[in-house]
This record gives C-alpha cells, structure tokens and sequence, in this order.
C-alpha cells in the first residue's frame, strides 16, 4: 500500500507540474455521503497540489442528489463540480444544466475519451457531446460463503451457474433454526432495487424498454419465488445493497448479489472463506448480465470557475490506477494498469463481469423509467399483482416516460 500511495503522489505532482497555473481561485465540489469518500479525498488532494486554490466541499445523500442539483441549479447559486449517478447524466444535460465537456476535451493531454469504455461513456454522453467524466465503473458479482458451501455438500470453488442452480443451492444453504438464508440481495424501491433486478431481465432476453417481454415477466417470477420459498429474507424488499453485504458479513446470508464497493467491509469483517462468481443465467448457455454502475462528475453549467473545475476532473482521472485498491471500484478506461490488485480473484472475476454491464438508459426521464420499474417489482413481491399484470403496466409507463 506504501508504495501504491507514493506512486499516486507521484502521478499527482507530475499532473500538477503539466497543469497551466492556477490563480486564486474557490473550487466548489459537491460529494456523495458515502462510505468510500472518494469524492472528498480527491477535492482534499487537488486543494493540498494547488494552495492557491480554495476548495469547498459538501457532502449531500445520495437519495437527495438529482433534488438538490436541481434547485442548486434553478437558485444560480451551484456548485462548481458535481457527482451524478451514471443514468441520470442525460437528464441533467437534456435540461441544459451541465456544461459541454467537448472543448476542453479536444485540448486535454490528461482525459482521452476514446479511452473510456463504451458503456461508461454511453452514459456520460447526450446527443453526441461528452457531459460527464466517469470516476470508475462497477457491476455486479455474486459472493459465496466457502465454509457454508463445504458443509451443505457444495463445491467451495464454484458458485451456481443457473437460476436453478441458484435457488437449489439457496435451499440447501438455508438454515431457519440458524437464522440463516441461502440468499441476500437488494429488491428496495429505489434505484438500487432496479440496479439488482435489470440483470436478470436481461439475461431472460428483454430490457428495461421491453419489459412486457415474456424474460422480463420470468425474472419477476423468479425473484418472487425466492422471497416465497424463504430462501432469501422478506427484509430483501427493504434492504439497501450494504445492508444485503451486511447480512452475507455476519453469517446471515450463505450467498449475496452486490458490488466490489463491499470488498473491503467483507474482507475486514468475514469470519469465514468467500469466493466470487458471475452472476449465474437463466438457463445453461444464455446470455449474461449485469448492471452498470458508478458516478460521473460533472461541471454545472454556469459554475463560476469551469476552467479549474476541468483541471480537477483531470486530476481525478490522472488517479484511476488507484480505483480498485483504495475504493472499490473498477477503472474507467482500458488504458488503466491497476498494481498488484488486492483481492485478485474477486479482481479477476469482477472485470469478466463487466464485459457484460450494461448501461441503464441513457433516457432524460430515467428517474421515472426507473420509479416504474421498482415500483412494479414491490408490487410483484408482495403479490399485488401477477408478475404478467405488473411488468405489462411498467411497459406502458415506461413507453410513455421514454417518449
């Protein structure tokens, strides 16, 4: 870790030198309320290479942030450098509230966007013009209890391959008396519900804009049978995506469907063996899936020092190569060398994973497409409607919002 940091220093002291001069100047960035801090750290970094500048920093809920954005950008009085959950960068851009990245672009020496992979810049980007810089990128991966595998007859080393596999072996691993499930995974109304539910969608063969297709309805069914069947807890509809990796943590939860923001709580906190395995397909041979996920940052239109603002999404970049170790997150671009990546089997199944990511969107009104959708899952899951009734709604309101 010594040497990771100081090689990181080095890159920001070379970025710093190639930098034009800064004059005094305020830099006002906005941060996710997050565990991981990324944003804030960054802020502190570039403040401490460049004294001259004046960095303000706040820190907003993520559930908040498009709210808050908004009105900071209605007021007038916004900040200069804001994190943007990826799908929601084309709403903000198609309400004229980012500034076009495309000038300062073409003369960067730091950001070369062809660098950037497709589905991360997909969803920076609006109309043809680059919004947005993605900080990194992440998916989703499914992550096992070795020792609870052995002792149910299982393979440690593999995880399930199938939806079948996966709800048998959930069967196997569940323990009532124990207070143990076979499966955590996050089915919350919110964004993160629909960031779970989208890959088994498509791996089914349908897609957020085709959800009255029968792999959609079948991805509903299945997640409905694993909360009727009790192999996964009727907590899933309430838990966050941490909270489902706090129930794997404490030995609740055989098996979890989250990111590779958890590693390092599963790492410091696991009592137990842990594996990582791809997200299994619906049936041997389909296709597979994940979801796309990570913040873009972006600079206000309007924001009283965009030239400086650039300069720290440059810096920002310039420390890409430390995404995996220091936060979790998969790098953007595929120029990245990541050094003696920890975890290096999660690391190594979390990148096949992400050759299957795909992005949400991009659409101007996806906080509707996506209230729809969660919504149409609760009401699966708590059996208001059928899985047929409730994915044939989502697609009309969804074909209507996408308009």
């Amino acid at each position: 870790m010594k040497k990771l940091l100081a090689a990181s220093a080095a890159i920001g002291l070379a970025f710093s030198l190639s930098c034009v001069s800064l004059h005094a100047a305020t830099l006002s960035v906005w941060a996710v309320d997050e565990p991981d801090d990324y944003t804030a750290k960054m802020a502190q970094e570039f403040g401490k290479l460049h004294p001259d500048v004046h960095v303000q920093i706040r820190k907003v809920g993520f559930a908040a942030l498009n709210d808050e954005t908004m009105r900071a950008v209605m007021s007038g009085n916004m900040p200069d450098v804001v994190p943007i959950d990826n799908p929601n960068t084309a709403m903000f851009a198609s309400k004229n509230a980012l500034q076009d990245l495309g000038p300062y672009l073409a003369k960067s020496k730091v950001i070369d966007a062809k660098q950037i992979f497709p589905g991360p810049l997909k969803n920076a980007t609006w109309n043809g013009k680059v919004y947005a810089i993605p900080r990194g990128t992440n998916t989703l991966a499914l992550y096992y209890n070795k020792d609870m595998f052995k002792a149910a007859g299982l393979d440690p080393e593999h995880g399930p391959q199938t939806w079948d596999e996966l709800y048998t072996d959930a069967q196997k691993l569940t323990d009532a008396k124990k207070g143990v499930y076979g499966l955590a995974f996050s089915a919350i109304n919110t964004e993160e519900g629909v960031f779970q539910f989208l890959p088994f969608v498509q791996a089914a063969g349908a897609d957020w804009d085709r959800m009255s297709d029968p792999g959609a309805v079948r991805a509903a069914a299945f997640w409905q049978k694993l909360l009727d069947s009790k192999v996964a807890s009727p907590d899933t509809l309430t838990h966050s995506q941490s909270e489902a990796a706090a129930t794997f943590i404490n030995g609740n939860a055989a098996m979890d469907i989250d990111g590779p923001w958890e590693l390092g709580a599963v790492d410091k906190g696991a009592k137990f063996k842990w594996g990582v395995a791809l997200l299994p397909v619906e049936k041997a041979g389909g296709p597979r899936a994940s979801a796309l996920g990570e913040q873009n940052h972006a600079i206000l239109r309007g924001a009283k020092n965009p030239d400086v603002a650039f300069q720290f999404l440059e810096y920002m970049y310039a420390q890409r190569g430390r995404d995996w170790n220091e936060f979790g997150m998969l790098p953007p671009s595929k120029d990245t060398v990541t050094p003696d990546p920890k975890w290096p089997q999660a690391y190594k199944v979390f990148n096949e994973q992400m050759q299957y990511a795909r992005p949400r969107g991009p659409n101007p009104n996806w906080p509707k497409i996506s209230k729809s959708i969660s919504d149409a899952v609760q009401s699966v899951l708590t059996h208001q409607a059928t899985p047929q009734q409730a994915m044939q709604a989502d697609a009309q309101t969804v074909q209507a919002a996408a308009k």
